[in-house]
């Protein structure tokens, strides 16, 4: 639109979706120069505004291993989205080729999906577009959540090789995860159910997919908010954000004690647990505690497999509370690193760790096992019946987590 500049952040472009018809399909033509860099290598673009309100819609790229793009090419996405004309358009992209030296003789790969906003469809048709021009083989997820599709891309990059990190539907997404959780819990009690504030948006739909595929009473839930379908709900008055912002609980959700409470937000990639004490009172445990509480099992899973040299390390940023810092390095006696604000920063601090820990205050986070600790952990002879069963659950602990980025569903379950 005539007046407005982009910028391409850690979100992607991000603004009023029906202004964003131009842009997403100018990303549909970088996706495909960005995988013709990657000699072929699937690329993903996610159609999604998050914890934004209806109105609103973005779009992002995703690199070849389900992770951001690349922070040099955000530069590359701007300059797309803000050339002028048609013929600004096409030598903008005709630098990049340049720049970049690629072959555009190679067969582009791009794999999108959206969120449930209204103006999805429209953005996903100039997406579609963009991706024809360039003569993309593309993959259309349909309406998945934002973790969901940096899953894929990473399954879909890695298959038939030594990394393979799964099968790249959202059925194989279930089973990955879902058989991770029943492994971790097995032998366990079956906890309470499991009351889940999905913020009217894609998270609900699919959410209730994955207890349909673990279908054990260890996975109880009760979806609320889970209404997709009625204009004007999706982030109002609820979802992870709403209820880390307020400090209290959602529309439509009545805490009693002793029962467990959590909050995803609008595209399910954050994720917040809160309950109510025996007088009544909100309790929420927010990204710093999900942190400490995640270091604290994986410390003590380390300690009880006896690996001496696998170390486990947390990433945060300045705005952590200061309370949780101190914790982790004073009692837990774990590395803690302070990265900029920004999901990428943290992710790409916590994978020089060999495991690394990080999430942000809104909930937004995952762990990370760098290549040293899977070496590690494949290396190591069990001795006892406890060093067996500690080993057993780093592995599952491995598989339930969502490595590319943050997941409310694979956080949720861990």
């Amino acid at each position: 639109p005539a007046a407005t500049t982009f910028a391409y952040g850690t979100a992607g472009f991000r603004t009023v979706g029906e202004t964003l018809g131009s842009t997403v399909f100018r990303c549909g033509l970088l996706a495909a120069l960005r995988s013709q860099s990657k000699g072929g290598q699937v690329i993903g673009v996610m159609i999604t505004a998050s914890h934004n309100h209806e109105q609103d819609n973005g779009v992002k790229l995703v690199d070849p291993m389900g992770e951001m793009l690349q922070q040099s090419w955000e530069a590359y996405c701007t300059d797309v989205a803000n050339a002028e004309s048609a013929d600004e358009l096409v030598q903008t992209l005709a630098r990049i080729v340049q720049d970049e030296r690629i072959d555009v003789a190679v067969t582009p790969r791009v794999a999108y999906a959206r969120d449930t906003r209204p103006s999805g469809p429209m953005l996903q048709a100039a997406l579609e577009d963009g991706l024809a021009a360039l003569g993309v083989d593309a993959s259309n997820y349909g309406i998945v959540t934002t973790p969901q599709l940096h899953y894929f891309v990473r399954c879909l990059n890695t298959q038939g090789t030594a990394a393979a990190y799964g099968e790249a539907t959202e059925a194989g997404y279930y089973a990955k995860y879902g058989q991770a959780f029943l492994r971790l819990v097995a032998g366990r009690d079956a906890p309470s159910t499991l009351h889940i504030d999905a913020a009217n948006g894609v998270g609900a739909p699919q959410v209730q997919k994955l207890a349909q595929a673990i279908a054990s009473p260890y996975f109880s839930i009760d979806v609320r908010n889970g209404d997709t379908q009625t204009l004007g709900k999706l982030n109002i008055g609820c979802g992870a954000d709403h209820v880390k912002s307020n400090q209290r609980p959602p529309a439509g959700v009545s805490l009693a004690p002793g029962s467990r409470y959590c909050s995803f937000d609008g595209d399910a990639d954050r994720l917040v647990y809160y309950y109510a004490d025996e007088h009544g009172a909100f309790h929420l445990l927010d990204g710093d505690k999900i942190s400490t509480l995640v270091a604290t099992y994986l410390r003590d899973l380390v300690a009880t497999a006896g690996i001496d040299d696998l170390h486990v390390g947390v990433v945060q940023t300045a705005y952590a509370n200061g309370n949780s810092t101190s914790y982790i390095k004073d009692t837990l006696k774990l590395p803690t690193v302070f990265a900029k604000t920004g999901v990428k920063h943290l992710h790409h601090e916590a994978e020089k760790m060999n495991i690394g820990v990080y999430f942000e205050a809104n909930g937004h986070g995952t762990v990370l096992f760098n290549p040293s600790a899977v070496a590690k952990l494949r290396a190591v002879q069990p001795e006892t019946p406890a060093q067996a069963d500690a080993i057993d659950r780093l592995w599952a602990l491995r598989d339930l987590i969502n490595e590319t980025v943050g997941d409310a569903m694979s956080d949720m379950l861990l």
